[in-house]
């Protein structure tokens, strides 16, 4: 094989011996993926389409020793490195330029205990994967709101979902992990092993190595009474009031989201999106508030199975369509912050975009700040909003639409955004990534001096290390 250029942690381009990447392919069980193969393109793309960067080598992990090899290789080599779970990655940073991409992609196992109601998952599953697995037993952890997302990124990064006034975040219901780290090592953290670790996953993002596999407590979650409500846009004022009256005041059982967007029949609405993880007959009287205003255009509130209502915004995010997203953390809901939104909404200029409201949860607010890396436990909700389009030539309008949203709505946020949709710090910028890991950031760059004082993970919502 002919000799490679590369890129480097150093940000300069080298030249890599064609004997040691043929050492390196004869190491993996996967294949390791050239820029001239067949499968290339297709295995580069993730769920964003408007991200076109182009790795110099891809390593298809077949399993924990291919990740320990491709470790080790770019670490030996100095190589730019990228890690790929579920391929979903809306800030699009699992793909580097020039580098390699270590793809788990293929690796999406999922063993379910039911006497111990717990779960392992391989860290290229998605969330359809895993509820498609739990659900069989009758049990689910708090994963997400769109099924494509992959667990590894969501977890990392905290984690929002509809179970979450319930059991909490997705990271407060995680038990341990296996990880590489930087220097080829194999880890378990969890609560009694490498407990500081363990720590700092739980909303430190992809800073401290490769999660190969995530063990998560499962709870006993039968259909659920979900669905959303949807009002027309004239309504959306009053609506997102009700939103806003009825978030501040329900029982653990409920979690809520609701959005402004467009229907599929090709009409603005608001919709309140809500999930009552408890009797029938209880849901029916704590949901009254939101199914009592109206008349609405829409009321699709009924006994739902789990699966299904995780999978109830998935037609809203096709993968392949291009994707650019702000959001930030509110405490609370004003009728400024409402103006704002509807206001800025109507301007999009796709009407595949939406702006939302996304609700932590009541279990997840009692969990302390430091309790876990995720530090933003006093909001209310996240607060969001989706570019999303088609043609490329649109780009500039819609991230410029998207940036003029975020900044119109920054005063009535912490001003501390949802790791999990942020870019890279040559695209975000270190103050706002530094940030999104509020208070407990400090405590963040101590791990990342143990763990990986070369920053080898650094194509990621960055912490630097300070030695």
């Amino acid at each position: 094989m002919t000799d490679l250029r590369v890129a480097t942690t150093t940000g300069a381009d080298a030249i890599l011996d064609g004997v040691a990447v043929e050492g390196f392919k004869a190491s993996l069980r996967g294949p390791l993926i050239f820029r001239d193969g067949a499968a290339y393109d297709e295995t580069r793309k993730v769920w964003n389409g408007m991200i076109d960067r182009r790795p110099a080598l891809i390593a298809r992990c077949a399993g924990l020793s291919d990740v320990v090899a491709a470790v080790r290789f770019a670490r030996s080599h100095e190589l730019l490195v990228s890690v790929r779970g579920g391929g979903h990655n809306a800030p699009g940073v699992a793909v580097c330029e020039g580098g390699l991409m270590i793809d788990l992609a293929g690796m999406r196992g999922v063993h379910v205990d039911p006497a111990r109601r717990t779960a392992r998952a391989e860290g290229g599953a998605t969330w359809a994967d895993f509820d498609c697995e739990t659900q069989a037993f009758g049990l689910a952890t708090t994963g997400g709101a769109i099924s494509h997302t992959g667990i590894g990124g969501l977890t990392l990064g905290g984690g929002l979902g509809w179970l979450a006034g319930k059991y909490g975040l997705v990271c407060d219901n995680l038990l341990s992990v296996d990880l590489v780290t930087a220097d080829g090592t194999v880890l378990v953290a969890s609560a009694t092993e490498n407990a500081d670790l363990f720590w700092g996953l739980r909303g430190g993002g992809g800073n401290f190595g490769v999660v190969t596999s995530f063990e998560y407590q499962l709870h006993p979650v039968g259909p659920v009474l979900a669905g959303p409500v949807l009002f027309p846009l004239t309504k959306a004022r009053e609506a997102l009031t009700v939103y806003r009256d009825f978030a501040a005041s329900i029982p653990d059982e409920v979690n809520t989201l609701a959005a402004l967007l467009t229907a599929p029949d090709g009409n603005p609405v608001a919709a309140i999106a809500v999930c009552y993880n408890g009797s029938a007959e209880a849901g029916e009287k704590a949901l009254r508030p939101v199914r009592g205003f109206g008349p609405p255009l829409a009321d699709e509130i009924a006994p739902t199975p789990y699966c299904k209502i995780q999978k109830l915004f998935d037609e809203a995010f096709v993968r392949g369509r291009r994707y650019y997203f702000k959001s930030n953390f509110t405490r609370r809901i004003s009728d400024e912050a409402i103006e704002t939104l509807v206001e800025h909404f109507t301007a999009a200029p796709s009407s595949l975009s939406m702006v939302y409201f996304q609700q932590l949860g009541n279990a997840a607010n009692r969990v302390g700040a430091t309790a876990t890396a995720f530090s933003h436990r006093d909001a209310l909700c996240e607060w969001g909003c989706d570019a999303v389009w088609l043609d490329a030539a649109a780009d500039g309008a819609n991230i410029r639409w998207a940036r003029e949203v975020a900044e119109a709505m920054r005063p009535f946020t912490s001003g501390s955004d949802y790791v999990n949709h942020i870019g890279l710090e040559t695209e975000e910028g270190a103050d706002r990534i530094k940030a999104a890991y509020g208070a407990n950031y400090e405590r963040l760059v101590a791990l990342k001096n143990k763990y990986d004082p070369t920053n080898l993970f650094r194509h990621n919502q960055n912490i630097k290390p300070a030695v």
